[in-house]
C-alpha cells in the first residue's frame, strides 16, 4: 500500500469533505495544525494519519463520507448506537485530549486474519501496538480508500461499548465492503460498510487495524 498523503494534503481532504464543520473547527485551524505537525521540527510526522477526535466527529457523521465505486459508506441498521462505542480504556486505548491528533504507523493487521478480537488484543499489546478506534479507521479509509480490499478489511477493536452494569457489549466495530445482501440492500453492493462482529468470533477476511501510537 502506498504511503499516506502529506498532512497538508490530508487536511485539504478533510476540508473538502466538510469534516472540519462537523468538528466545529475552521478550515484555517485544520490547516494550521497540519502545518505545525508537519513542520521540519516534527520530522517524525511523516506517514502519520491526521485524525479528528471522535467527540468532535463521531462515526455516524463520518461513515457517509466514505466512497467506493461511487457509492457512499453507511452504518448497518442494527448498530444505531454506533457513537456509544468509545475508546477501550480497559484495553489500554487512550486518545489525546485534543480535537486534532496524529496516529502513527497504521496497519491493517492482515497477519491476524481469522483471529478473534479476544485473541488479537493481547497480541497487539505485546507488539507495542494499540488497536484503532472506529473513527480512526474511518479517517484512514477517507484518506486511503485502498485500505479496504475485497477479503482484506479490518476491525477497529479499540472502540467498545460499556453496558450500564460495567460489562462490555460483545459487538466489536469493523469496516468492510458490503456484498449488497440482506438488509444492506442490493444498491449498496461494493459500498464501504461500518458494522460489527462478535468479540469471540473469527473472520478470514478481517484483520485488526492498529497504530504504534497517538500524539
Amino acid at each position: 500500500m502506498a504511503p499516506l498523503p502529506s498532512l497538508a494534503a490530508q487536511a485539504e481532504r478533510l476540508i473538502e469533505l466538510g469534516v472540519h464543520e462537523i468538528a466545529g473547527l475552521t478550515a484555517e485551524e485544520l490547516r494550521a495544525f497540519a502545518e505545525s505537525a508537519g513542520s521540519p521540527e516534527n520530522s517524525g510526522s511523516a506517514g502519520a494519519l491526521l485524525a479528528v477526535h471522535p467527540d468532535r466527529a463521531p462515526a455516524s457523521a463520518l461513515a457517509p463520507l466514505l466512497r467506493r465505486a461511487d457509492k457512499p459508506g453507511f452504518v448497518v441498521v442494527d448498530m444505531p448506537d454506533v457513537d456509544d462505542f468509545t475508546p477501550y480504556g480497559d484495553g489500554g486505548v487512550e486518545l489525546p485530549d485534543a480535537p486534532l491528533y496524529l496516529v502513527d504507523g497504521v496497519d491493517r493487521g492482515d497477519r491476524m486474519a481469522n483471529w478473534s478480537p479476544e485473541e488479537a488484543l493481547p497480541a497487539l499489546t505485546k507488539e507495542g501496538r494499540s488497536p484503532l478506534v472506529l473513527s480512526e479507521g474511518i479517517h484512514w479509509v477517507l484518506q486511503q480508500p485502498e485500505a479496504l480490499e475485497r477479503n482484506r478489511c479490518f476491525m477497529t477493536i479499540g472502540s467498545r461499548l460499556r453496558k450500564p452494569k460495567g460489562t462490555y457489549d460483545a459487538r466489536t466495530p469493523a469496516i468492510w465492503i458490503s456484498n449488497g445482501t440482506g438488509r444492506d440492500g442490493k444498491e449498496r453492493r461494493d459500498a464501504p460498510k461500518v458494522g460489527w462482529c462478535w468479540w469471540g468470533n473469527r473472520h478470514t477476511w478481517l484483520g485488526f487495524g492498529s497504530t504504534t501510537g497517538r500524539r
